[in-house]
């Protein structure tokens, strides 16, 4: 008799090689999902977050200027004018509604007005001072008061245009009060903090506090 030995694929099989049998099919598919999971997470990473100041500065980037600020002001003026040796006299006194605006020259900002503090997610900001525009007034709107014997044209145009003089310069130094300036100035912090928040939080860095302060200001972390 010839002793063909035992050949295993008619032998019965033991609970241990059914076990080994049935999961080494699903260690495969898992193997492999797992290895395309990271084929997949090497191709599409997210790249490391940018630099937080060049993403805000490109934001300041979008607008040279920025009017943060409006004040509307009405000058009360008067004007004399006199002809004929002093014997002719005229007076004008003019209300003309004037507009003041304050505006950030965003063109100023660059790294060193920025400050970014990573573990506290902090980003301060320090603005140039803001510049008030000339007082646009708002002729059609004016309203006049005329004394005098004998008015004519051409003194009516002379009081009319050194009232407009008078009423620009005084909604100058107007514009110019303090309380006027710190609303301008507070307006002007809010907006920053809205302009820059929102293009870092989408840029991936999260919930952002930005500290506004103007020069000569001192730094306050709230």
């Amino acid at each position: 008799m010839v002793d063909r030995g035992i050949d295993p694929a008619t032998q019965p099989l033991r609970p241990g090689d059914l076990a080994r049998r049935s999961t080494l099919p699903w260690m495969l598919f898992i193997a492999a999902l797992a290895l395309a999971a990271w084929a997949l997470w090497r191709a599409y990473q997210p790249e490391e977050l940018g630099d937080p100041l060049a993403t805000s500065l490109a934001a300041f980037e979008k607008q040279n200027k920025l009017t943060v600020f409006s004040a509307q002001l009405s000058p009360v003026v008067a004007n004399d004018d006199s002809s004929f040796l002093g014997l002719v006299k005229s007076r004008q006194v003019a209300v003309i509604p004037a507009r003041v605006d304050y505006t950030l020259d965003l063109s100023a900002m660059d790294r060193s007005r920025l400050s970014w503090d990573g573990e506290a997610q902090r980003l301060d900001v320090r603005l140039p001072p803001l510049q008030l525009s000339r007082p646009n007034l708002d002729e059609g709107r004016a309203q006049y008061l005329r004394e005098g014997v004998w008015i004519t044209r051409q003194i009516q145009d002379k009081l009319t245009r050194d009232n407009t003089r008078a009423a620009e310069a005084q909604a100058r130094q107007g514009a110019a009060n303090p309380v006027l300036l710190e609303l301008a100035r507070a307006a002007a912090k809010d907006a920053i903090r809205q302009n820059l928040a929102i293009p870092l939080e989408v840029a991936g860095f999260g919930k952002v506090s930005v500290t506004v302060r103007f020069d000569g200001e001192p730094y306050r972390t709230k």
